[in-house]
């Protein structure tokens, strides 16, 4: 539905929409110099330069920026790693790591002033996070186990009945190989798009308001106000969502690494 809000010249209020997210290049007549993309690198710095800086004169009693750094990771390490993968979490956790990491800065940056722009709202980047997450999962399980019992019990889930493999199987491949990376990509990409756009709809909205007549100017500080609460509870969704991104990578390969899966 088409919002429209009439000014004091009789203009229309036109509402965000995708191609708000369609953004032309910074500098330069290419993709490689969007907003996107430069926020990926920005990202990239952001996040080395602060644990080689939280490391860097690390102590028995640390110091506040390197109890910060710690806690991300012992975070990752003990929540996510250990408790979801096993005995043989400790060579996972740098991926782990790595992975919540990224998407939680490139989360974050849709509600830093001056930035404000969630990369994860752009599905090609939740789309590449999601297929080295299923080939790593992929390529833990088939070294395992080896590529013809993996794959057998893939296709053959043990202990059902033949039968069943009937309807099992298709299921089965669908999940491994379509439903899980599409599902862990477009998760990420839906809520941090829909996020977004909301805090667009009511931020520009008050702003737009505020043009028009005295009635519409005493609504508008009621549109920046469920703004501002919006970009709080955006804040936890950004949160949540590098969380439930990591926790489930972390399932897949516990469930790769299990003997039957």
């Amino acid at each position: 539905m088409r919002v429209v809000v009439r000014s004091a010249e009789g203009e229309g209020f036109v509402p965000p929409s995708t191609k708000d997210f369609q953004l032309p290049p910074i500098f330069g007549d290419n993709v490689y110099t969007t907003k996107p993309i430069l926020l990926v690198f920005l990202s990239v710095i952001l996040i080395s330069v602060f644990f080689i800086l939280s490391a860097r004169k690390a102590a028995i009693v640390p110091s506040k920026f390197q109890f910060a750094g710690e806690s991300v990771y012992s975070f990752v390490r003990e929540n996510l790693a250990k408790e979801v993968i096993g005995h043989e979490f400790m060579r996972f956790v740098p991926y782990l790591f790595t992975l919540f990491t990224f998407i939680l800065v490139n989360n974050l940056f849709g509600i830093i002033p001056l930035i404000q722009f969630p990369t994860m709202s752009h599905v090609s980047f939740p789309y590449v996070l999601a297929l080295s997450t299923y080939l790593v999962f992929h390529y833990v399980g088939i070294r395992k186990q080896g590529a013809f019992k993996y794959f057998k019990e893939i296709l053959f889930m043990p202990g059902v009945p033949k039968a069943a493999y009937i309807l099992i199987t298709p299921l089965e491949i669908l999940t491994f190989f379509v439903v899980r990376p599409l599902t862990l990509s477009l998760r990420l990409f839906a809520n941090m798009f829909a996020g977004h756009l909301l805090l667009l709809v009511f931020i520009l909205g008050g702003e737009h308001l505020l043009q028009g007549v005295i009635g519409l100017k005493l609504i508008s500080p009621f549109a920046f106000g469920i703004g501002i609460v919006l970009t709080f509870f955006e804040f936890m969704v950004q949160c949540l969502q590098a969380y439930i991104f990591t926790l489930l990578a972390a399932l897949y390969i516990a469930g790769a690494l299990a003997d039957e899966h």
